[in-house]
């Protein structure tokens, strides 16, 4: 059922995706070409927003910092997944596995190793200042527009 508050927390987290892929593209690899990293994490953030954060909504100031926190780490382990397994389809397809099992965890692998971008400073203050707000913001699309 679309709500508003589904709809303002899938905005709020296509905006904090958009934000932190500059964020980790700008401290990436020079010349490193990233394609659709950025709209990738935009989809799964709007999905994160409407399916997670927006059902979630109504319950309380408290519980909606709570969720923005829920909501964006959500993202995160969404998006390192999802890049993830891209990039080992992409290697799978150059033969570089022995197997399938090999495959299947390579992508974790490659999961953690992306996330190894996230810890700079930057980029968790605007994670975290991220959630509150997107929290916040669901929580008062709640409230007022019931």
């Amino acid at each position: 059922m679309p709500t508003a508050s589904r709809l303002v927390a899938a905005v709020c987290l296509v905006v904090l995706a958009f934000l932190v892929s500059g964020m980790v593209i700008d401290n990436g690899e020079e010349g490193k070409d990233y394609g659709y990293f950025t709209y990738v994490n935009m989809a799964l953030g709007a999905i994160c927003g409407w399916k997670i954060m927006g059902k979630r909504a109504g319950r309380g100031w408290t519980a909606g910092i709570n969720n923005g926190l829920t909501g964006v780490a959500s993202l995160v382990f969404w998006a390192l997944f999802v890049q993830g397994c891209y990039r080992m389809f992409d290697l799978a397809m150059r033969n570089r596995y022995g197997g399938p099992f090999e495959a299947v965890m390579a992508i974790f692998s490659i999961g953690i190793d992306y996330g190894k971008q996230l810890i700079y400073p930057e980029i968790l203050v605007a994670l975290a200042i991220g959630a509150v707000v997107a929290g916040l913001a669901t929580e008062q699309a709640s409230r007022k527009w019931r």
